[in-house]
């Protein structure tokens, strides 16, 4: 199944399949879903290495505005009683078992994700309350509620599908669903479901928020500008008056060799899965970074745009896991980019 399918398949799960949000709110919390990035690739053509490499409010008490999850793009008004719980970014009624979530995901997932939710309230044992379009915040979505029967408790379900291909969040296929036990049906009757979902609305996510969500922190820019975060990795270009030439991308990955004297060959193999051409490698040499092992590789090549450009990789390792920057520039910003980059990457650090 592709890794969209994937993400898509489990954040239904999450969203549809009862008790799974009960057991969330009594036991350890579960991972949130990631969002891919899928913006368009630029000038050095970094964001390339990006995708290669695997490139998704705050805790308190309950409020009565739209409410946004940390690096969500999508809001809503919660119920009275509701808070956010930070570890899943979920909104819990633990009196009630009670949960709502939003499900973000980009908009060309929207058919495969209608298409999954309809197979799920068509099973056996699932009775459909209502279906119909429900109108809210940013456009008019498709409600549907549903009551079933999940390891002998009772459950209701609302679910509102929507979507957005229009500025300023141009890129979402958005999935909130409500989920109360037949206990709690009392206190959150039809009226009160339908009036949270017809709160949904979207916004661009705040850089901020999205860059707390990382594995890492960025101590020092060294000038730089964020470009675009995604789920693992941030992508950072120089400032529009400088040229905005180079770039740096920041990355976590999985699979790194354990043996040391693999690693120059996992290093290579890397850099030359991005989208450029006439690959020079000017230098290659195991180092420490932050403590830890790490490698540099320096490079020239050719950009996607048939320019010349100089490029650095630096992998810092830890176990089969690693930190990856890279960095390219024009030949001619070489000189002044590169000391910025390292100052970038001496103040990364893993959470």
């Amino acid at each position: 199944m592709p890794q969209g399918s994937l993400l898509l398949a489990a954040g239904l799960k999450s969203a549809i399949s009862p008790g799974v949000n009960e057991r969330r709110i009594a036991a350890a919390p579960a991972a949130g879903i990631e969002q891919g990035m899928q913006k368009n690739l630029k000038i050095m053509g970094l964001r390339g290495w990006a995708l290669a490499a695997g490139f998704t409010l705050l805790a308190g008490a309950a409020v009565a505005d739209p409410a946004y999850p940390l690096g969500s793009r999508i809001g809503l008004e919660p119920p009275a009683g509701m808070t956010l719980n930070p570890a899943n970014n979920q909104f819990e009624d633990t009196a009630n078992k009670t949960t709502v979530t939003l499900l973000d995901l980009p908009l060309h997932l929207y058919g495969e994700m209608e298409r999954m939710v309809f197979a799920e309230i068509n099973k056996p044992g699932v009775t459909i309350l209502k279906r119909e379009s429900l109108p809210y915040a940013n456009g008019i979505g498709y409600f549907i509620a549903v009551e079933l029967t999940h390891e002998g408790k009772k459950y209701r379900k609302w679910l509102l599908l929507a979507q957005s291909n229009a500025n300023p969040v141009p890129d979402l296929a958005a999935l909130v669903s409500v989920q109360a036990p037949e206990e709690a049906f009392a206190v959150y009757s039809d009226e009160i479901a339908r009036k949270a979902l017809a709160s949904v609305t979207f916004r661009p996510a705040p850089n901020e928020e999205r860059l707390k969500l990382m594995p890492f922190a960025i101590g020092d820019l060294a000038g730089f500008e964020i470009a675009e975060v995604a789920p693992v990795g941030v992508i950072l270009t120089d400032k529009p008056q400088r040229g905005g030439q180079p770039e740096l991308v920041i990355s976590m990955g999985q699979g790194a060799p354990l043996d040391a004297q693999d690693r120059p060959n996992f290093s290579r193999d890397l850099l030359q899965r991005g989208p450029i051409s006439s690959l020079e490698i000017l230098s290659a040499d195991a180092m420490r970074i932050g403590s830890m092992p790490g490698f540099e590789i320096q490079a020239r090549a050719i950009g996607p745009n048939g320019a010349p450009i100089r490029l650095v990789q630096w992998l810092r390792f830890s176990g089969g896991n690693y930190l990856r920057i890279i960095g390219g520039s024009s030949t001619q910003e070489w000189d002044q980019a590169f000391p910025r980059m390292r100052a970038v990457r001496d103040g990364v650090t893993v959470r």
